[in-house]
């Protein structure tokens, strides 16, 4: 009975749930580095000291280094996380709200998205080939997302129809480069007003 309580064990004798732990352990230091990061990249760019990403993820350069030999690797990371989330929440909205404001909530998420990621833009340009696979990642999970919540508020009556998903990414991408002072603030007014474009209206009778 003693034996049977160690854990389950593999033929060459390795502890089945230890290595669990290990892995576990493992994945929640790669959460707390790209948490950080995220946050750190938002306020500082992406050029941030690596030492001050470890010390708010609570692990040591070392670690950090191990999973993200270089800064691009890192970037490339954060960058695919935030991809991720951005692109679930469509389908969380679309489950909480009507077709349109689904739309209109998921299209101020992806601006917000945008404006946060300072410096990323000429990262993608820099020629590290950690960077290359960058953009088809964001059309291929962006596209598909914005395009089920388009077509919803299309058939409820709520938005125009006719509005290509790449289209709208590339408009909003656009207005979010501003990087004055009120970048942040002009990108979300001129959002609303790129949104306000989309709204059905019916045509007026002829008089």
């Amino acid at each position: 009975m003693a034996e049977a309580e160690k854990g389950e064990t593999t033929p060459h004798g390795i502890d089945m749930s230890q290595k669990k732990r290990v892995r576990a352990d493992a994945q929640r230091n790669e959460d707390a580095v790209l948490e950080a990061a995220k946050e750190i990249f938002a306020k500082s760019g992406v050029d941030a000291p690596v030492r001050e990403i470890s010390a708010k993820a609570g692990v040591g350069v070392g670690t950090l280094y191990r999973r993200f030999p270089k800064r691009s690797d890192l970037v490339a990371a954060v960058f695919r996380r935030e991809v991720d989330a951005c692109t679930a929440e469509a389908d969380t909205l679309a489950a909480n709200n009507t077709p349109g404001d689904a739309l209109i909530l998921w299209l101020r998420r992806y601006t917000a998205f945008l404006t946060t990621k300072r410096g990323l833009a000429s990262a993608l340009h820099s020629g590290d080939p950690a960077f290359d696979a960058l953009p088809a990642y964001f059309r291929a999970n962006f596209e598909p997302a914005l395009e089920t919540l388009l077509n919803a508020a299309v058939n409820a009556g709520e938005i125009r129809a006719g509005i290509a998903p790449f289209d709208l990414l590339r408009a909003i991408g656009n207005l979010s480069v501003a990087a004055d002072a009120d970048g942040a603030d002009h990108t979300r007014r001129m959002v609303d007003l790129l949104i306000d474009g989309l709204r059905y209206r019916p045509a007026s009778p002829a008089k």
